[in-house]
């Protein structure tokens, strides 16, 4: 019987030793590689919140420069109109400058291609006329 317990309980025992060891290093190696992740990770959280912080920084920037532009446009605007109401001779040409000035003729609306008219498919060889030779006659392309 003591030969049993024996083959038993040595088993058992290193079972249980193994478990303890195992569970030591568990907790002492694997705290190493989570710490190295969540450093990666807020790494990477870091570099896009700089990413988001620049896009906004540079489309607030291309807001104002076009603000800048449409105000400068508008001081141009008025410029031309002012210079054509103080320097036109008569009412005329005055009527004539701005017209011209607040003519919207970059927003005219643009001309169409008009499509064919037929509904035949297009060739990939040129006509040619009855009477003449085609490029598998023996005498296309020679002077007489």
């Amino acid at each position: 019987m003591e030969l049993s317990l024996l083959v038993w309980l040595l088993p058992t025992l290193a079972l249980i030793v193994g478990v303890g060891i195992g569970f030591a290093i568990a907790r002492l190696v694997p705290s190493a590689v989570p710490d190295s992740t969540q450093r990666q990770l807020d790494n990477v959280q870091e570099r896009f919140d700089t990413y988001q912080n620049e896009v906004v920084t540079h489309f607030n920037s291309t807001a104002t420069l076009v603000k800048k532009m449409t105000q400068s446009y508008q001081e141009v605007q008025d410029h031309l109109a002012d210079g054509a109401n103080r320097l036109a001779l008569d009412e005329l040409t005055r009527q004539r400058l701005l017209a011209a000035l607040h003519s919207d003729a970059h927003h005219a609306p643009r001309k169409h291609l008009t499509p064919p008219q037929g509904n035949e498919p297009p060739r990939d060889y040129a006509p040619k006329a009855p009477d003449s030779p085609g490029m598998l006659d023996e005498h296309y392309g020679l002077k007489r």
